[in-house]
């Protein structure tokens, strides 16, 4: 069976060089967890009220939307009051803009 050799080497380096490479080294492992670990933003809800004075349209104009589909509403379980998600409310006025 064979075993597996490992090499070592050794080099002449400065004590500044070593901590120099090795911080290099933690900083480029640092970022890649915090990328990935990055805090999910939580989603924000708008009242009817709140997005009929975003989107300065009547509260008639809004029932409308619903219904046709321009946007989404949502209810929360237990409730009867309507939501709508800020970021679904704001994506459809930059694609209305367009």
């Amino acid at each position: 069976m064979a075993v597996p050799v490992q090499q070592v080497s050794i080099i002449n380096i400065t004590i500044d060089e070593l901590q120099n490479a090795i911080t290099k080294g933690v900083a480029k492992q640092l970022s890649e967890l915090k990328e990935f670990y990055e805090p999910v933003k939580p989603v924000e809800f708008l009242t009817r009220i709140e997005v009929s004075k975003l989107l300065k349209i009547n509260l008639s104009t809004l029932h409308g939307y619903v219904k046709n589909n321009v946007v989404q509403s949502y209810q929360m379980e237990g409730s009867h009051r309507v939501y709508f998600k800020r970021s679904e409310i704001e994506a459809r006025m930059l694609k209305v803009k367009k």
